[in-house]
């Protein structure tokens, strides 16, 4: 089977803003908001219908492609055979509710396992961060260049600060000596923003215990192509088909801070 990157690339950038202009007309009408899992995990009508276009234009497009979702109205799927469209159609969607900016669309494009397309639209900013593998990453037509080493002592680091108090997924000493350490911490409320971010150079990390798929799946595939490593918190690949412990940097960087802040963990 031929697959053509540029013009899946090509229907991709066109869909990614045409459904961030949908978003961004949605600003003055009131939203649907409902929870999901917790009251803290919103899921609006806007996140359904962003997710339904998309789908709708990939079948129509591409019939044989399949498509995770944040949402739920994808395939489902238990292997990356083929091109599989993975999705998020509102990546921050508490941001999205409380201060319609801080938030972006996110998709990555697998072939048979491998990260080739990746696209993340910070919607408010008009902002198109892509890559298709091995040509480079891109702010809309500007190449973003490779990433440098950095030392934790010059490092800022993305981190919620939920991770340094008592949680049910780590032991808050295991990353309090790391923020001690690194020159200041950020937290933006949006996995996909936070990868672009490192990806950019705006930040040098991001760690988190807990992200799905459609969170990193496009971000990724950025930071690798500009020389980052992308791993869970035991340094192990990254598993497309469930939620994992993530952690990216700068080159160098990663391999310090698994050394000296992670590898003594126990989680």
């Amino acid at each position: 089977m031929h697959i053509d990157l540029h013009e899946i690339d090509t229907y991709a950038k066109r869909w990614i803003k045409e459904a961030g202009q949908r978003i961004r007309d949605s600003f003055p009408k009131t939203l649907n908001v409902t929870t999901k899992s917790n009251p803290n995990d919103l899921v609006t009508n806007i996140d359904q219908e962003t997710e339904q276009f998309f789908i709708n234009k990939i079948n129509e497009t591409f019939p044989d492609h399949q498509i995770l979702g944040e949402e739920g109205y994808g395939d489902t799927i238990s292997k990356l055979s083929g091109v599989v469209w993975i999705i998020d159609p509102i990546d921050g969607t508490m941001n999205f509710v409380h201060q319609q900016r801080n938030f972006a669309i996110s998709i990555g494009i697998y072939v048979n396992g491998e990260g080739r397309i990746g696209l993340i639209y910070d919607v408010v900013h008009d902002e198109l961060y892509h890559v298709i593998k091995g040509n480079g990453v891109f702010l809309n037509d500007e190449q973003i260049p490779e990433l440098e080493e950095r030392s934790v002592s010059e490092s800022i680091i993305a981190l919620n600060a939920t991770w340094v108090t008592e949680n049910k997924r780590l032991p808050p000493e295991l990353l309090a000596p790391l923020v001690k350490a690194a020159r200041g911490t950020r937290s933006y409320g949006s996995a996909a923003l936070e990868m672009v971010y490192v990806a950019t150079g705006r930040i040098d990390a991001y760690i988190t215990p807990r992200l799905a798929p459609w969170d990193f799946a496009a971000g990724i595939i950025m930071i690798e192509e500009l020389g980052g490593v992308a791993t869970n918190l035991r340094g192990q690949q990254l598993d497309l088909l469930k939620e994992n412990s993530v952690f990216v940097s700068k080159p160098g960087l990663h391999a310090d801070i698994m050394q000296n802040f992670l590898e003594n963990g126990k989680w």
